[in-house]
C-alpha cells in the first residue's frame, strides 16, 4: 500500500517502513507524528483519490533524527561589472520513518471524475449565454450590482 501525502508543504509518495527526508518538523527525535492531508491512496488496483484530501485517512510516522542537508552554493555574477557574490545554504531537514497508512472513507477516482463532469456541464450552461442574457437573469433573481459585473462574476452569482 502506498499514499501521496502533503508534508510541510511538499508532496511525497510514501509506503510503510520508508525513510523520507522532509523540511524540519517540530518535535524531538523519537516522537510520533501523523499527517492527515492524504491526497491519494493505492493498494494494488484499488486507488482512492481525495478531493483535495481523503477524509479520515492518516499517515503515521516517527521522527528518526534532525539533520542538515548538503551544501548548495549560490553564485551570482554580472559580467564586465566587477560584481560577484558567493553564498552557501544548508537546508534543515528531518528524517522520518513511515509507520502506518490508514485509509478510511474517501471517493473512488471514477466517481470524482464523473462529479467534475457534472459540475462542468452546469457551468457550461450559463457560459453559453451572452452577458446581456446573464444580466437579465441576475435582474430576475434580484442580484445587486449586476450591471457592473463581468461575465465570470455573473456566472458565479447565478450558480
Amino acid at each position: 500500500m502506498y499514499a501521496i501525502v502533503e508534508i510541510a508543504g511538499q508532496q511525497f509518495k510514501v509506503a510503510k517502513d520508508q525513510k523520507v527526508f522532509v523540511h524540519r518538523l517540530p518535535g524531538e527525535e523519537g516522537d510520533s507524528v501523523s499527517f492527515d492531508k492524504v491526497l491519494l491512496t493505492g493498494d494494488g488496483d484499488n486507488i482512492t483519490v481525495g478531493a483535495p484530501a481523503i477524509e479520515g485517512a492518516l499517515v503515521g510516522a516517527k521522527i528518526n533524527r534532525h539533520l542538515k542537508g548538503d551544501k548548495v552554493i549560490v553564485f551570482k555574477k554580472k559580467r564586465r561589472k566587477g560584481y560577484k557574490v558567493r553564498n552557501g545554504h544548508r537546508q534543515y531537514l528531518t528524517e522520518i520513518v513511515i509507520e502506518s497508512i490508514t485509509a478510511k472513507g474517501g471517493k473512488k477516482a471514477s466517481e470524482s471524475k464523473s462529479e467534475k463532469k457534472e459540475e462542468a456541464k452546469a457551468d457550461n450552461d450559463l457560459s453559453k449565454h451572452t452577458v446581456a442574457e446573464l444580466r437579465e437573469m441576475a435582474k430576475e433573481k434580484g442580484v445587486e450590482g449586476y450591471s457592473s459585473m463581468k461575465k465570470a462574476e455573473l456566472i458565479e452569482a447565478l450558480s
